[in-house]
């Protein structure tokens, strides 16, 4: 094969230039080739003119060849206009396909990088844009994303989809937040808007007529911008939130008559309702003998023995602490704590386990049978234990026991009682399928319907309606509403009384097959977006990467 069969394979935008050589230079690939060109039409006004005015080269960025920057020094002509109207004297020729006007990049190269910046915005795009095109500074890559034209601005977008979804997305979370608009038909975004307001919403659907069908969540915002916006359009609540709204209802319900939740767990014999369980303070490790460890012999050791034995001498001979400390040239402290030791190794860190020995050890068996007694007061332990030759503060007592406080009980002999499910776990029952709830799950449910007639009530409503949703006989709605509110279930009455509100809506939803899973799998792709561009982008940049990055 041909070097020319080569370059139209691996080339193809280069065909309709004459390739004169190829070579390298530094860290890059370079090529010259030129232009056969024998007439041109004029960018103004369109006539063809064959009168050359000069030839000039042109350095193109094209894409990377073997992870290496190809650069192209490419000949054109440039011709002259003979339509005396025309205002352009002279133009210069392009190349289909290669060069644009003004262009330092080749076609080819212009739209990897606008694919790459679409992608993965300014730094990480910069990155790999070096690897694959050509180095380019994370604002090149943003600029190119915004001179990219808006699809909306499109006559042929003019009109709306006939299925439309709706739903918020955080710009700011807790403070602002736009729309997103969703054809739910093709799954593609339509449109972004700067808030979530019903005049903003209601204004687009004017704009946009056409839109028949409209999914979106329980939001009363959206509910009356559609209602102003496309009155003639059908709204269709979403499912997914339906079914969380009833699981909210379930959850507050149970937490109504959590007590029902302690007829499930068995006591274990010997052990009363509400009885307390002992309380034993945990075992506390005591530091072994120093002659166990073996009797630190380092400098530091060394030092402490021979400052300890110094400051008792000047204690036997009558002086005070600060004497000693101005004598010895230690702080106060440090010879208060020398005269309260009598063996100095109890002031050195064990090199067994790292710790200093507690003074307190000693009295460890102690502290535990007053503990166990009932005396819990640390005050009251420490004035016994100064009577018993204590000397040390009474913060290090208090120290010592706060584990001890903080233990958890004993559990009782015999088998250990089980401990009653949580508010959660039993919502979790009533919401699942009946087909799906394990074994133990399904007597623990029964047994907790059968001792409470308004839970059992509760099951038998929220089936119901999970059955109305499965099988979209949204017509049976109305019936089941009814049910409900002839039950004494006031958390479902309020439920109830939300679905009246929005039913022509919630209706449809459970009717219709449309729901607005797409929305939300774009607003998880928006999360994705607004994590790459966080603090750096305006909205008119997350606007454009919404809509042309498919």
């Amino acid at each position: 094969m041909s070097i020319k069969e080569l370059l139209t394979v691996f080339f193809p935008h280069l065909d309709r230039v004459r390739v004169d050589q190829v070579f390298r230079s530094g860290a890059s690939v370079r090529l010259k080739a030129r232009t056969a060109t024998a007439e041109a039409a004029c960018p103004s006004c369109g006539t063809p003119s064959r009168h050359r005015h000069s030839r000039y080269e042109r350095r193109l960025s094209d894409t990377a060849v073997g992870d290496q920057e190809l650069l192209i020094h490419l000949q054109v002509h440039r011709f002259l206009c003979r339509n005396d109207g025309c205002g352009k004297r002279t133009f210069a020729e392009q190349v289909p396909g290669l060069t644009v006007r003004y262009g330092r990049r080749s076609v080819a190269a212009g739209e990897a990088l606008r694919a790459i910046a679409l992608a993965l915005a300014g730094r990480p795009g910069a990155r790999l844009a070096e690897r694959l095109v050509t180095a380019v500074s994370r604002m090149t890559l943003l600029r190119l994303i915004r001179r990219l034209p808006d699809p909306t601005h499109d006559p042929a977008h003019q009109a709306g989809p006939r299925v439309l979804g709706v739903d918020d997305f955080a710009l700011r979370r807790g403070r602002n937040y736009g729309t997103i608009l969703i054809d739910i038909t093709t799954g593609k975004p339509v449109d972004v808007l700067a808030d979530r307001t019903a005049d903003t919403l209601a204004n687009w659907l004017h704009a946009h007529p056409g839109v028949e069908i409209v999914c979106r969540d329980r939001a009363g915002a959206y509910a009356d911008g559609i209602s102003r916006g496309a009155p003639e359009a059908i709204q269709v609540a979403d499912r997914w939130h339906l079914w969380r709204n009833i699981g909210d209802a379930v959850e507050r319900t149970v937490t109504r008559h959590r007590r029902a939740l302690h007829a499930l767990t068995p006591v274990s014999p010997g052990q009363a309702d509400g009885a307390p369980a002992a309380c034993t303070p945990p075992p506390v490790p005591v530091s072994p003998p120093a002659q166990l460890l073996g009797a630190r012999r380092d400098r530091v050791a060394v030092r402490t023995r021979e400052r300890h034995a110094a400051v008792h001498t000047l204690i036997d001979q009558g002086r005070s602490h600060l004497q000693i400390a101005c004598e010895l040239e230690l702080s106060r402290n440090t010879v208060r704590r020398f005269a309260r030791t009598d063996d100095p190794d109890d002031l050195l860190v064990h090199a067994g386990t790292g710790q200093r020995p507690k003074e307190l050890a000693a009295y460890d068996s102690y502290l535990r049978h007053r503990w166990n007694q009932g005396c819990t007061n640390a005050a009251q332990l420490f004035q016994e234990l100064r009577s018993q030759g204590y000397r040390g503060a009474a913060t290090t007592l208090r120290q010592y026991l706060q584990p001890w406080r903080t233990a958890p009980p004993t559990p009782p002999a015999g088998p250990a009682r089980r401990r009653p499910p949580t508010v959660r776990q039993a919502t979790g029952w009533f919401l699942r399928h009946p087909a799906h709830l394990d074994p133990d799950d399904q007597r623990r449910l029964d047994a907790l319907c059968a001792a409470c007639p308004q839970l059992n009530a509760l099951r038998t409503h929220v089936r119901l309606f999970a059955e109305i949703m499965m099988d979209r006989t949204g017509q049976q709605l109305q019936a089941w509403m009814t049910s409900v509110l002839a039950d004494d279930l006031p958390e479902l009455h309020s439920f109830v009384t939300g679905l009246r509100r929005d039913q022509d809506a919630v209706t449809a939803g459970l009717t219709l097959p449309y729901s607005s899973g797409p929305v939300e799998g774009h607003v998880n792709r928006i999360k994705t977006i607004k994590r790459q561009m966080y603090g750096r982008a305006s909205f008119d940049l997350l606007r454009k990467r919404i809509l042309l990055n498919d």
